[in-house]
């Protein structure tokens, strides 16, 4: 029968305990965790290791080659995905046996399913967070290229991000790469979207025995309506005067509120002479997480990030303000007087504060702006906390 083929990459563990020679369904194993998940076509477990926790799912040989390679390439591409981190294929048990394989891939922490979003049987005052969330995923993937074939609700993972929803994509078996998407493709993948998750809103009303009619069919069609004015937003091109060099930096900053980087600025004269064509290659949609990652070493999402650093700058122009060194040092004194004593305190609160500290921080700043625009004057962390804290620990407001 032979033994599986495992490739693992460097910094996991080897995975050489787990039984391959069996079918993932017929594992009864120690280290098989029991997370929330999505509904999927194959089976998929989770597995604790002092690494961290690991998902696995098995499905066909081809499918699984075909999803490790898209998985790395959308890595490479820093794309909103999970990271791949093994490929086992398991060798025939029959002679009409399908050939058998499993993508490993790493848990996303403090990420969640759809249906842990849900408020009864719909998106409730999350809704508009899930369009938005849906319709940035889905620009971010097709500037980079990537066809996804079978977007839909169970094929992405959801963590709260300070006061929105962020999404990753966690299915790629279907995905393709391209040096770049036409409309037919983008528009392909769009309708692809709308009527799967149609279906899965229609699920749903049938599970909780909600009359159809009342089903939230048309949310895809709603993603879509907001993804066509994002996508033109960052692909448009501008006519500018030579001598209007404050345009682009306007453009610039403007793609950067939204969130994306800019990698490339392509200026081509005009047929005029005296004006040239603007035009951004625009890359991921993680322009204010790079940058907390580089000047602090924090991982967080994009609107984590965004109001992280309004917390360091607030630092910086207080504390930090009387010496350029003392600027060039802030974001390491930031780290280590403020945010990682934070980070301990929310870790001893009970409950969400404790199961996503990143996410209690950037709760805990927004309940401290609230109360210093009641006082009119800034509040300290101490006195913000104790009230933050004595109040429940609320959060952003939803919607």
């Amino acid at each position: 029968m032979g033994t599986p083929q495992l490739v693992v990459r460097a910094g996991n563990p080897d995975f050489l305990d787990l039984p391959w020679d069996r079918s993932l369904a017929e594992w009864d194993h120690p280290r098989r965790l029991d997370l929330p998940k999505g509904i999927s076509r194959h089976e998929v477990h989770f597995f604790g290791y002092d690494e961290g926790i690991y998902a696995v799912k098995e499905l066909p040989r081809h499918l699984a080659r075909h999803e490790y390679a898209v998985l790395r390439q959308l890595e490479e591409m820093r794309a909103p995905a999970v990271q791949p981190v093994g490929l086992v294929e398991r060798p025939w048990r029959h002679p009409y046996e399908e050939a058998a394989a499993a993508v490993i891939t790493r848990y996303v922490e403090y990420s969640f399913s759809y249906r842990e979003l849900l408020s009864g049987w719909g998106f409730g005052d999350r809704r508009n967070q899930m369009l938005d969330a849906f319709a940035g995923l889905l620009v971010e993937l097709h500037l980079l290229g990537c066809h996804w074939g079978d977007c839909s609700l169970s094929n992405v993972l959801y963590r709260y991000d300070a006061g929105a929803v962020d999404m990753i994509m966690v299915d790629a078996e279907t995905a393709r790469i391209h040096p770049s998407l036409s409309d037919g493709q983008r528009q392909d993948d769009l309708q692809v979207m709308v009527e799967n998750v149609a279906g899965g809103m229609a699920d749903l009303a049938a599970e909780q025995g909600i009359d159809l009619d009342l089903a939230d069919l048309f949310l895809g069609e709603d993603i879509a309506a907001r993804y066509h004015p994002l996508w033109r937003e960052v692909t448009a091109e501008a006519f500018i005067g030579r001598d209007e060099q404050y345009r682009i930096t306007e453009q610039i900053n403007r793609l950067n509120e939204l969130g994306f980087e800019v990698d490339d600025l392509v200026l081509t004269p005009h047929a005029e002479g005296s004006r040239l064509r603007m035009r951004f290659k625009v890359a991921g949609r993680n322009f204010h997480s790079h940058h907390l990652r580089e000047l602090t070493g924090i991982e967080a999402a994009e609107n984590q990030a965004r109001q992280i650093l309004s917390d360091l700058r607030y630092y910086e122009a207080t504390v930090a303000r009387d010496s350029p060194a003392g600027k060039r040092l802030a974001p390491i004194r930031w780290r280590v007087e403020v945010f990682e004593p934070m980070l301990a305190r929310l870790r001893s609160l009970p409950d969400r504060a404790a199961r996503d500290p990143v996410q209690a921080y950037t709760d805990f700043l927004h309940h401290r702006y609230l109360l210093s625009v009641e006082a009119g004057s800034d509040i300290p962390n101490e006195e913000a906390f104790r009230r933050w804290a004595a109040a429940g620990q609320p959060g952003y407001p939803l919607g």
